[in-house]
């Protein structure tokens, strides 16, 4: 039996998929986004450990809120890194008739053995996949979050290839990711999809800079405010998010 490290838990959630769902925030990510506002996830041995059926018994106390849409959604920090977990998790999940939706930002994504495999299985019993794009270009990509994008987007071609439902967001930071250039860069390649249900923009917010300065960690983005909301706007006019009715 697999035990997955877990950071927090909570009961009614209302963005993070279709309906009203019950959030799995795992530990354990090798991103570090400037703008995080949960860096308290990135140690994967830091959370407490659950095995998949506490976890679905837990979800189960609340499911006369679901409705027919809602269900349960794993976060984190990067659920892919615990991805054995994953699997028995959202396997059980579908035993017992629940909608699952995966938060993810495609950084442990490969083609290569052994993850690919996982990751197919883990697809069959996976209704949703919301993947974040933190930046188009991979350079700024590099800055923004220390990692490459290549293997990021590949996953989001994968997921059209197998018409997985996606749910594309992008966070919108000033200084940053904000130029109409990369906007519309992004917007060309989301065109290439043909899975996308929905894509969300998320406005930068400092809501998490407190908990940077109590792990003693260099804050990034300091200076830099949230986008204006004229930016927002703009970042949804280029993205076309208007056209997409998930």
């Amino acid at each position: 039996m697999t035990k997955g490290y877990i950071h927090s838990l909570e009961s009614f959630g209302s963005v993070d998929g279709p309906g009203v769902r019950y959030l799995i925030f795992t530990t354990g990510c090798a991103m570090r986004c400037q703008f995080c506002h949960n860096p308290d996830t990135w140690n994967m041995n830091s959370g407490t450990l659950y095995t998949a059926d506490e976890l679905i018994d837990k979800a189960w106390k609340y499911r006369t809120y679901w409705g027919s849409k809602g269900g349960i959604t794993v976060s984190g920090g990067e659920p892919l890194l615990q991805i054995d977990f994953l699997l028995e998790l959202f396997q059980k999940a579908k035993e017992r008739g629940i909608n699952t939706t995966l938060d993810t930002c495609g950084n442990p994504f490969t083609r290569e053995e052994p993850f690919f495999s996982k990751f197919q299985e883990l697809m069959k019993v996976t209704d949703l996949v919301m993947l974040d794009i933190k930046h188009i270009d991979d350079e700024q990509h590099k800055i923004l979050t220390g990692q490459t994008n290549k293997n990021i987007l590949d996953m989001a071609e994968y997921l059209s290839e197998i018409g997985k439902p996606v749910w594309i967001r992008h966070v919108l930071v000033p200084e940053r990711s904000d130029k109409d250039e990369y906007l519309h860069r992004l917007h060309d390649f989301i065109e290439t999809l043909d899975n996308v249900e929905k894509v969300e923009v998320l406005p930068y917010h400092t809501l998490g800079v407190y908990k940077w300065k109590e792990l003693g960690i260099p804050y990034q983005l300091e200076g830099i405010d949230p986008p204006s909301q004229e930016r927002v706007e703009n970042a949804n006019r280029i993205l076309e998010t208007a056209k997409y009715h998930a």
